[in-house]
């Protein structure tokens, strides 16, 4: 296992994050098998595991505390408060008053005194990275939190939450965690330098795009059952059609032969050649891996240390290229400005222009 520096910290936490959004009723619900995949990755040298309260109602936070409560000093361990959690509408969000509520919840149910690192799960367009950052830097100098970060946030808001802390003196995000994968490559356009620029770490999430980068999605067959393509799975529930026939797209078939030809000729996996391929960027600090069984651990946990020839991402590039996303790439980053309530113009308002002579 290869060992980063987390930002400017000082941290050093494993090239691979544990993710446990598969453990509970959304992937594996038996908890001795999530804590038996947590000390089998703790076994193998990662320090670093990655939950957020809304994954499985907050069972998927309740197992990774069961798993780490007794090495609970040898790991990084990072949760996100944003998705509801609850009926009421403000039990969501990045208020002030949900934050304070949420990072609580969080702490009782992973059974710790502190969160290395507590993450704003997706941009809230309606709150003021003011009102975010002040209440968070409160719980960092309660020592109910160690670090900030935020996640699926688009470049602008990555830059304006760097303005806002600097501004108010406020503690920072120290880290981003972004979609990222050989099928979604458009945040090297703007997001991954700007995360370098202010020194931010990155932890990448869906290296393996939901399972296509693993092969396991064949053209002209249905998604394996259990699949997160599932038709009929948790994963796919209120999807719509047009979505499943997107993630359905030939081009995604033609690319991942394409690339198991480049992962055989290097004499690798095509799990193998993804999650290193997201690795080999320099703006990556961690690359989260998401096991539901012993078996994807493992297959995992074969990359933790592959680099990627010159001439092998140079293929990869010919394939997906850089800066580009796959159809149906979903980065969850519209703003409400895009939605088509917003989009509508009132007739009869517009200024005219007259040119002055």
């Amino acid at each position: 296992m290869l060992y980063r520096r987390f930002g400017t910290t000082g941290v050093e936490v494993s090239s691979q994050c544990l993710g446990a959004m598969t453990f509970g009723k959304m992937g594996d619900t038996d908890p001795d098998d999530c804590v038996r995949i947590v000390e089998r990755a703790l076994d193998a040298g990662i320090n670093f595991i990655d939950t957020a309260d809304v994954y499985s109602g907050g069972q998927s936070e309740e197992i990774v505390g069961r798993a780490v409560r007794t090495r609970r000093e040898q790991v990084v361990l990072a949760t996100k408060c944003y998705y509801p959690m609850g009926g009421d509408r403000n039990e969501q969000g990045s208020s002030r008053r949900w934050i304070v509520r949420a990072v609580e919840a969080s702490l009782r149910r992973l059974g710790t005194d502190y969160i290395d690192l507590y993450q704003v799960h997706k941009p809230d367009w309606h709150t003021a990275p003011e009102e975010t950052l002040g209440a968070l830097s409160d719980l960092v100098r309660q020592g109910k939190v160690l670090y900030l970060g935020s996640s699926s946030f688009p470049a602008d808001r990555i830059v304006e939450a760097q303005w806002a802390a600097q501004r108010r003196s406020t503690e920072r995000f120290v880290c981003e965690q972004p979609q990222y994968s050989i099928f979604a490559r458009s945040i090297e356009t703007a997001i991954l330098p700007a995360c370098q620029r202010h020194r931010m770490s990155v932890i990448a999430w869906s290296p393996l795009a939901g399972g296509w980068l693993t092969g396991k999605y064949r053209r002209g067959e249905q998604p394996p059952a259990g699949s997160r393509f599932d038709p009929d799975g948790l994963f796919m529930s209120g999807r719509t059609v047009t979505t499943v026939a997107e993630r359905s797209d030939p081009v995604r078939f033609d690319a991942v032969d394409a690339l198991r030809q480049i992962a055989d000729q290097a004499g690798l996996t095509l799990t193998e050649l993804a999650l290193a391929f997201v690795s080999s960027h320099p703006a990556i600090t961690s690359t989260i891996i998401g096991p539901r069984t012993m078996g994807h651990l493992d297959d995992a946990l074969k990359a933790s240390d592959v680099e990627l020839a010159p001439d092998v991402l140079d293929a990869i590039d010919r394939v997906v290229p850089p800066g580009t996303d796959m159809p149906g790439i979903d980065h969850y980053l519209q703003p409400p400005s895009l939605e088509p309530e917003a989009r509508r113009r009132p007739t009869g308002q517009r200024t005219e222009l007259t040119r002055r002579t």
